[in-house]
């Protein structure tokens, strides 16, 4: 049995194990890094560890600690009381606003992690505020993130658009772009539906009676927080809110400490003014969008420079929000994606591409190309995806049988919206900052989209780009 059947039957296996025991899944992904690398594959363990996302790690460890301050000291409650002043108090566009501000963020340069990392948080305190559904605003931000994401400026555009350049093959960076805003924006409108949506029409922001610490939000999500134990079983009777069992091994059954986007405090609590603290607080937020947009700095390691900084000069303030930091969501994710880049390194995901390139039916490659972007990406980096794929699908492009432009983009869209996926950075980080005692029910949401769009993403775009030969 080769290397590569193997570490597809071991990431299998660790899903279907972690799913039906109470193994935490980010634990086994490292165990099986471990047995199938050392055991199977020949890898010491330097290589394994060497498969360890540390930018990923620093990135979820470093914006919830930053938020987790600014919840603290009071930063995020002035900016949700501005940021609903700004729509009137309409709160129903408020995840909308959420939706623009990430595009823009991400259009203009800023790496998609980076944008979700910094947005996420404040939108999850307006979902404690005025009992907006968590699921909800992390869609939006995440598909707000995706549609800005491949401008001609953007990282993901720049990475797209170049592997094409280099391979001679035909472009349109403009139709890219404007294709991928517009599939998120109705992916959006989708989400607003089916995730409570319509409910926050007519709602204004000064008719709310603000939410108590630990009250859940009205939206779908309540009934499954009120049937999970404090433990992330569901209780007694209860089944959860899609039918499966909580997420064993997904986000663990002791839920993390709550992020900065908790029930803890409300704006009654705080004086809505900006003293020195908050000041230094937003002045830090500020140099992490401009550091990532302008830099490319790194916003792990900014967001913890900021923290550091905060924690000198009003330790009160970061009293505890070390604690509050998701720990469990952190090696979650970072167990997933060793394993998945001991795939990488061993040449597995070359090895699937090879096959589908070797494939005569054009059509059926393109679309198979399209899955194999789309499963990836939801465990691994899309920037490397987007990177890899396209090579691979140059035979198809060179012979003519299928059109440049309408690949391409049918991959990209495949590759980036699965990036609600839980496992992935984005989804991650609105897991990460989701409130405390919904935080499994959102894992779960975000795991069940996350793969209904890797199911739905690459034929539909196929349908639509691939099949017709007008791109």
């Amino acid at each position: 049995m080769s290397d590569h059947v193997i570490s597809i039957i071991g990431l299998v296996l660790v899903f279907a194990v972690a799913t039906l025991t109470s193994v935490h899944m980010g634990a086994l992904a490292i165990v099986a890094a471990f047995v199938v690398g050392s055991a199977f594959v020949g890898e010491s363990a330097d290589d394994i560890f060497g498969g360890f996302p540390g930018d990923l790690f620093v990135v979820l460890v470093g914006v919830t600690f930053l938020f987790a301050i600014a919840k603290s000291n009071g930063t995020v409650d002035w900016m949700v009381h501005r940021a609903t002043q700004a729509v009137g108090g309409r709160i129903a566009l408020i995840p909308w606003v959420m939706f623009l501000v990430t595009a823009v963020m991400t259009g203009s340069g800023a790496v998609v992690p980076a944008a979700v990392g910094i947005i996420a948080p404040i939108g999850m305190g307006f979902c404690v505020r005025y009992r907006i559904n968590p699921v909800l605003m992390g869609l939006l931000i995440i598909n707000g993130a995706s549609a800005g994401g491949f401008s001609p400026i953007s990282v993901f555009g720049s990475i797209t658009n170049g592997v094409v350049s280099r391979n001679d093959l035909a472009g349109n960076p403009t139709l890219l772009f404007v294709s991928s805003f517009l599939f998120n924006v109705l992916l959006s409108l989708v989400v607003f539906v089916l995730f409570g949506g319509r409910s926050l029409l007519g709602r204004r922001a000064e008719d709310e009676s603000p939410a108590e610490p630990g009250e859940p939000d009205r939206g779908p999500l309540v009934a499954a927080a009120a049937a999970a134990g404090s433990d992330g079983k569901p209780a007694a009777g209860g089944s959860g809110s899609s039918g499966a069992v909580a997420p064993q091994g997904g986000t663990g059954h002791t839920p993390a400490p709550a992020p900065a986007g908790s029930a803890e405090g409300t704006l009654e609590d705080q004086p809505l003014r900006l003293d020195g603290t908050r000041i230094l607080t937003l002045l830090g937020l500020v140099s992490l969008v401009v550091g990532s947009l302008f830099f490319d700095l790194d916003v792990g390691l900014m967001a913890l420079t900021v923290s550091v900084v905060l924690t000198l000069v009003s330790p009160a303030s970061a009293k505890g929000a070390v604690d509050r930091c998701a720990w469990s969501t952190v090696l979650l994710v970072c167990g997933i994606v060793t394993f998945v880049s001991m795939m990488e390194r061993i040449g597995t995901i070359d090895f699937l591409g090879d096959s589908v390139a070797s494939i005569n039916a054009p059509l059926l490659g393109a679309v198979l190309i399209c899955f194999i972007g789309a499963v990836v990406s939801a465990f691994a980096s899309t920037t490397g995806i987007l990177g890899a794929l396209i090579p691979l699908a140059v035979p198809f492009l060179q012979g003519g049988h299928v059109g440049a432009v309408g690949l391409i983009i049918a991959l990209a869209i495949s590759s980036s919206v699965v990036d609600s996926s839980p496992f992935s950075t984005s989804g991650a980080l609105v897991t990460a900052n989701a409130p405390e005692e919904q935080r499994d029910t959102v894992f779960r949401r975000l795991m069940v989209w996350g793969f209904s769009m890797v199911a739905i993403a690459p034929p539909l775009t196929w349908l639509f780009f691939v099949v017709p030969g007008w791109l």
